[in-house]
């Protein structure tokens, strides 16, 4: 009996060491709200993978089959989900523990390694770089998932990353087999794999015996995760600048009008979607998700606003990669797909993003929407370089209309709805369109 109590006490110590050496790692109340240089360095490198993705599709889209065009966007849909799943696991780790500890800064540098091997393979995923993109994204998935389940010990959070790594093992499966195989058949293994890591993060990483538990770290730092995914947007629209620019300054010897025309068309729509974002719901969805009733839910909902915004501003990147490499002639439906429906899709995220943060949306982002999705048909025989510009024009309306809404009135505060009012799809969010549009800053 002695030896059993002595074998107790000494499992009670370890596990009172485990969970003081977890507690050191977590970050306090007096954690800065601000981003480490250790973050901003792997947002780097995700600028060079996002680039390499538009890239990939840019050039897939300029085929003169119909079939490889689609199949083109089609890849690079299913390729943006290891990367924006990627950088939002870090996003949610660092938001938990301390980014200067040691071993945070090894987690947050094993993966922009895997980043980085992820963006040099992504153009051959579908080729014979499919094994390298793959292995780093488990490794940047699993492996460092893995190590923060037995660096925790007995701590509460290790069920959390327990199941993390249990379902990722799941989708690692798919994605190696995929790998492994080639046409369609890898196309629809990795289908699945994302399938399974993101229907599993949606009901909570449930395992048997142990139930589910959905993330709840927005409910612990609102402002730190909100200025994370600000960041997340000035990557994305770094790498729209970037692109065009490498684009147009690749190295011809003679700059046309057109050319010249398409930059400027590029950077004008860089800087509206920048304003229609900061304006005024991005700006203050820290404060919103802190105020909510159901923070952590709101924040998710906010999130997956956000990916369908980087969508859609990665869409209008390629669409005006198109109009650099090919100005003139008419316009093909796989490339006005990027060109108009990149802006569509961003309104479209844009408008989640208001409902979230103040619980109603503005008819005018619906016009716009309707406007770009009308406008594809007609321009089907249309230059690129005149859809592109059609694209601003509707954007800048947007623009103009909330500019117009906030003159001479003070910001409209934050005033996010419940959980009910968010997650009720489109039946839901066309009760809470107001007209005559509510005179805020929204």
């Amino acid at each position: 009996m002695e030896g059993i109590r002595c074998d107790e006490g000494m499992q009670g110590d370890r596990d009172r060491w485990a969970r003081q050496r977890a507690a050191g790692l977590l970050r306090t109340r007096e954690s800065s709200e601000q981003a480490s240089y250790i973050e901003l360095f792997f947002d780097l490198i995700m600028v060079f993978a996002l680039n390499r993705l538009v890239g990939f599709v840019v050039e897939g889209a300029g085929s003169a089959d119909s079939s490889i065009r689609w199949i083109a966007v089609g890849k690079a849909l299913l390729l943006f989900v290891p990367l924006i799943w990627t950088w939002t696991i870090t996003a949610y780790m660092t938001a938990r523990f301390q980014p200067e500890t040691t071993r945070a800064r090894q987690s947050v540098l094993l993966t922009a390694f895997a980043m980085l091997v992820m963006g040099t393979s992504l153009t051959t995923a579908f080729d014979g770089g499919a094994i390298a993109f793959v292995l780093a994204y488990i490794v940047a998935q699993t492996g460092r998932v893995a190590i923060l389940v037995w660096f925790l010990g007995a701590h509460p959070l290790r069920d959390l990353y327990y199941r993390n790594v249990s379902w990722f093992a799941v989708g690692a499966v798919f994605w190696i087999v995929g790998a492994l195989t080639h046409g369609t058949g890898r196309l629809a293994f990795w289908g699945v794999a994302v399938a399974v890591e993101l229907g599993s993060a949606r009901l909570g990483w449930p395992l048997p015996g142990r139930g589910r538990e959905r993330a709840w770290v927005w409910a612990l730092r609102p402002h730190y995760l909100t200025e994370r995914y600000q960041q997340l947007m000035l990557i994305a629209l770094g790498e729209s600048i970037l692109s065009v620019g490498a684009t147009f300054a690749g190295g011809r010897r003679q700059v046309t009008l057109n050319e010249i025309l398409g930059l400027l068309v590029a950077f004008l729509t860089a800087v509206l979607l920048w304003r229609i974002y900061f304006h005024r719901a991005g700006l203050v969805l820290g404060d919103a998700v802190s105020q909510a009733r159901d923070p952590a839910g709101v924040g998710r909902f906010a999130g997956s606003a956000h990916f369908v915004m980087i969508i859609g501003i990665l869409g209008t990147s390629i669409g005006h990669g198109i109009v650099q490499t090919r100005p003139i002639g008419h316009s093909y439906p796989a490339w006005l797909a990027m060109i108009l429906g990149g802006p569509a899709c961003f309104l479209l995220g844009r408008t989640a993003l208001e409902l979230a943060v103040f619980a109603r949306t503005s008819l005018r982002r619906w016009v716009g929407i309707a406007v770009l999705l009308a406008a594809g048909p007609p321009l089907l025989s249309a230059p690129p370089l005149v859809a592109a510009s059609t694209a601003a024009a509707v954007l800048f309306g947007v623009v103009l209309g909330d500019s117009r809404q906030a003159a001479g009135r003070p910001p409209e505060q934050p005033e996010p709805g419940d959980r009910e009012t968010n997650w009720l799809g489109i039946t839901r969010l066309t009760k809470v369109i107001r007209w005559p549009p509510s005179r805020t800053r929204s």
